[in-house]
């Protein structure tokens, strides 16, 4: 495992590295940190190169101003073509999904696979309910990550969160939606409370050839939740050599 700090224009962007093979880049969503990867990372970097991102504000790049959703996919674009990765899968949790549709939008000539988790980006509702309710969220899942939960969010702080709950309110990614071309697949927890599964059906109808996957039983941090079948998911989408069918289909897992 490598550590390293990718700096531009003052910004930061921790990584951490793993594994050897095709590029597979996570990225956290608000008041996350590496560590909400911990059950998923093992199984992926078995089969490739496993970049984990911290974004300015959070996890080992905490005490630094948090950016926008659109400064920070910038900054992982800039991140993704000094390291010259291609063939890159993408893939976002909740604020990181949002975030990874505009780099998805920004790099597509880097982005072969886009997996949205929970993904915000079409969310409309108060910035409180966004930047307070992850621990009830946590809650609805397994409780002894509720601990990683609270502890992120003290390292990010009040202000980062805040920051972040009100840009992610204000900014839609309508505008770069038509602009990807990466295959896609939605993966979302059916007892998300935090970012309702209707948005993900949004997201589907929104993205020609999109698939979406609901996990029944699973909340708001679906890859803790459910950590098994969100990881076969995963292996089995990143496996796939055909290009994604046209249309749209929804699956139901027990």
């Amino acid at each position: 495992m490598s550590s390293s700090t990718f700096q531009q224009d003052g910004r930061s962007l921790h990584v951490t590295a793993s594994g050897e093979g095709p590029p597979v880049v996570l990225i956290h969503g608000l008041s996350g940190s590496r560590g909400w990867w911990r059950y998923n990372i093992p199984a992926l970097r078995a089969h490739s190169r496993v970049y984990s991102l911290e974004l300015s504000g959070y996890g080992h790049a905490r005490r630094q101003r948090s950016l926008s959703v659109r400064d920070m996919a910038a900054l992982v674009a800039a991140w993704m073509d000094a390291e010259n990765l291609r063939d890159v899968t993408l893939v976002g949790h909740s604020m990181g999904g949002h975030i990874s549709m505009h780099v998805a939008a920004l790099a597509p000539d880097r982005v072969r696979n886009l997996v949205l988790v929970c993904a915000s980006g079409l969310l409309r509702s108060q910035a409180y309910r966004t930047a307070l309710h992850l621990p009830r969220a946590a809650l609805i899942g397994r409780k002894r990550f509720l601990t990683r939960v609270l502890t992120d969010a003290v390292r990010a702080g009040p202000l980062n969160l805040w920051r972040n709950a009100v840009d992610l309110l204000n900014d839609s990614v309508q505008d770069s939606l038509p602009l990807i071309r990466a295959r896609t697949l939605i993966i979302w927890g059916e007892r998300d409370v935090l970012v309702p599964l209707t948005l993900g059906q949004l997201l589907r109808e929104a993205l020609p050839g999109s698939r979406l996957e609901v996990i029944e039983r699973a909340g708001h941090i679906v890859m803790v939740d459910a950590p098994q079948r969100f990881n076969r998911l995963l292996l089995d989408f990143i496996a796939e050599t055909a290009p994604a069918p046209h249309g749209q289909a929804e699956v139901r897992h027990d």
